[in-house]
């Protein structure tokens, strides 16, 4: 194939007995991501392949998301309210009953350089620094501007509710809302909003290397509380394990 460029400035080819096919598959994956730039160091924290394979051999696996309804996160009168109010500090998890609601239990645990407001018992965090799990990016959090950072439910609240949850006594849905354990990362609000209630066959983090990060956080959830995951899912997760060292 020769490349030609017209007065009018039109690039031009001229193929001679060869098949565009490669080539159009080629720029197409391009286009969309698809092309590895070979293997990349995982995000700090993330487990090996070994413990992702133990995980993905521990986890139940069903066919599909069953849709049970009834699935309300607002409790406001007359609202579900199935996951008790956000960030309660009333309930029997780590965290809880120390005075201080959960966002700021995660935001003081997962930041550093935190600054406290005064008078609080080192609770309500005003100011720190975010290593985002889910994008590798670094960024100051500044309680002016608190929207900037919100907080992830790894496993989501409305995915956990329809794998099994709907089934749980509110106590126990209660502290899997307000796990900071295992459940609770902050990140920003942009990577927060696009992940939503997706799942890993929906939704993988931004950043290839945070990948195996969160893959061993979801499937400590989803064992830590007996909750599966779907056949697609488990696909995804397995693709996932194969690239971590």
């Amino acid at each position: 194939m020769s490349v030609h460029t017209s007065t009018s400035g039109i690039v031009r080819a001229d193929i001679r007995g060869r098949s565009l096919a490669p080539l159009v598959a080629a720029l197409l994956l391009a286009a969309c991501g698809g092309w590895s730039a070979g293997p990349v160091a995982p995000a700090p924290g993330s487990p090996s392949r070994a413990e992702l394979e133990q995980l993905l051999a521990e986890v139940r696996v069903i066919a599909e998301r069953p849709r049970p309804g009834g699935y309300e996160r607002g409790c406001r009168d007359g609202d579900g309210c199935v996951f008790g109010p956000s960030w309660t500090d009333d309930h029997d998890g780590a965290g809880g009953h120390d005075g201080c609601d959960t966002r700021n239990n995660v935001l003081a645990a997962q930041l550093t350089d935190v600054r406290f407001r005064d008078g609080t018992r080192d609770c309500v965090v005003v100011s720190g620094t975010l290593d985002d799990p889910y994008t590798g990016e670094r960024g100051a959090f500044r309680k002016a501007d608190a929207h900037a950072v919100q907080i992830d439910h790894v496993y989501p609240l409305a995915a956990a509710w329809d794998m099994g949850a709907s089934t749980w006594p509110t106590q126990r849905r209660v502290r899997f809302a307000n796990d900071v354990e295992t459940n609770l990362l902050a990140t920003s609000a942009r990577v927060n909003q696009a992940k939503g209630d997706g799942t890993p066959s929906e939704w993988l983090p931004p950043s290839r290397a945070s990948h195996c990060f969160y893959a061993g956080r979801y499937l400590t959830v989803a064992v830590r509380y007996d909750l599966p995951v779907t056949a697609a899912d488990d696909a995804a997760l397995r693709d996932v394990a194969r690239s971590c060292p």
